[in-house]
């Protein structure tokens, strides 16, 4: 594939700062030890700035370019899963209960990759902001982030990131303009009843009854609310009650997901869940207590910076290779934080045939890095090009 050759020339470096990473996962926003990793690799390549603690440990580095110019962002992040790990392979993870099954390592070594190239070339003008980012997976590291001022403070003028994509083929880049992946609310609900004997059920107040059938009403509420051709997953994930068989319990608890690309259908779900709740209540004689906790919005990426990593894509990887109008899925991410605030794109680089992420055999493609990291380079050569 048509990678920059000096990139090619170190992409052995980056297999090993992967399978470093790979042994070292790091959870949430405690990700102290990979900042540190990465903080000591930027140094060694001589970029210009760097600014660490960020989100407790996420790292802003910048490396200014030839010439006055809008700066552009580009972000990787870098926390693990609280999963075992059971690849088998001789870089597993170190670190018990804890692994990259959703190939940060890749993503946080992609980024590596590029900054080496860039702070030894610097053929662009303006500046590029490296953002490496902690939390993705649960915390929206993005979010804080944002909120700690990067984006103002850095000048950033727009952003971009990959996510690998186990399934598509090795290679490959893939994006879309507009809605790329949903915005998400986990609900919780819990049903008191008033506990009992299981031979005596016209003494308590049986909670069950009214769990089963608010379940029903729930799994109504995309079915008989929005158009089939509207996107919109209403899952219902947890319910737990019962100790023994003959006993009633006084609760149950039940929880779920909601994911969503339009705001007005992610309002009515909330509406028509809290009208469920308030009337399953007064079917049953329950208490019912609904709580949604909002999570992050939906990844909107921008028509003009869509279309130009696209453009950007196929001088990396060649015609066959992109793909500019994929499918929206229903997975969440936190990069959609800073969408809301500067424009910018979301894009997927496909890791070939293998497991699927959250799994305890994923383990990300080293040969996909250097492309990875080429894209990242051009992306900021051709937007912001040295003149003649």
């Amino acid at each position: 594939m048509p990678i920059v050759n000096r990139i090619a020339d170190f992409a052995p470096d980056m297999t090993a700062w992967r399978r470093h990473l790979h042994q070292h996962p790091e959870l949430r926003f405690d990700c102290h030890k990979t900042a540190a990793f990465v903080v000591e690799r930027l140094r060694e390549f001589g970029v210009d700035e760097v600014h660490e603690g960020i989100a407790t440990s996420g790292v802003v580095a910048l490396i200014h370019g030839q010439g006055d110019g809008p700066v552009i962002g580009l972000r990787a992040d870098m926390d693990a899963l609280p999963m075992q790990e059971h690849t088998g392979a001789d870089h597993a993870s170190l670190t018990d209960g804890a692994m990259h099954a959703c190939g940060h390592d890749g993503h946080t070594t992609m980024l590596l990759g590029a900054a080496r190239y860039l702070a030894e070339t610097r053929r662009f003008k303006g500046t590029v902001a490296l953002i490496f980012q902690p939390a993705e997976e649960d915390g929206g590291g993005a979010g804080v982030m944002v909120e700690e001022g990067i984006l103002d403070r850095f000048a950033i003028d727009q952003v971009y990131a990959l996510h690998t994509q186990p399934g598509a083929p090795e290679g490959q880049l893939a994006t879309t303009p507009g809605p790329i992946m949903a915005a998400v609310d986990d609900f919780h609900i819990q049903i008191t009843g008033k506990g009992g004997h299981g031979a005596l059920p016209h003494e308590a107040v049986d909670p069950i009854p009214a769990a089963l059938a608010l379940g029903q009403g729930i799994n109504t509420i995309v079915s008989r609310n929005v158009s089939s051709d509207d996107k919109l997953v209403v899952s219902l994930t947890i319910l737990n009650t019962g100790s023994a068989t003959n006993i009633v319990p006084d609760l149950v608890d039940m929880g779920g997901t909601i994911r969503s690309f339009n705001p007005q259908a992610r309002a009515m779900v909330k509406a028509r869940m809290q009208a469920i709740c308030d009337g399953i209540s007064g079917m049953y004689g329950v208490q019912v207590n609904l709580n949604i906790l909002p999570s992050y919005p939906a990844t909107l990426n921008s028509p003009d910076q869509t279309e130009f990593a696209v453009s950007v894509a196929r001088e990396v990887v060649g015609d066959a290779q992109v793909d500019g109008q994929r499918t929206s899925e229903m997975g969440a991410e936190d990069f959609s934080y800073m969408l809301e605030h500067r424009p910018g794109c979301y894009l997927f680089i496909g890791q070939g045939p293998g497991p699927a992420l959250h799994n305890s055999e994923f383990d990300f493609n080293d040969d996909v890095a250097p492309i990875g990291a080429s894209f990242f380079a051009r992306l900021v050569e051709r937007a912001h090009p040295l003149e003649g």
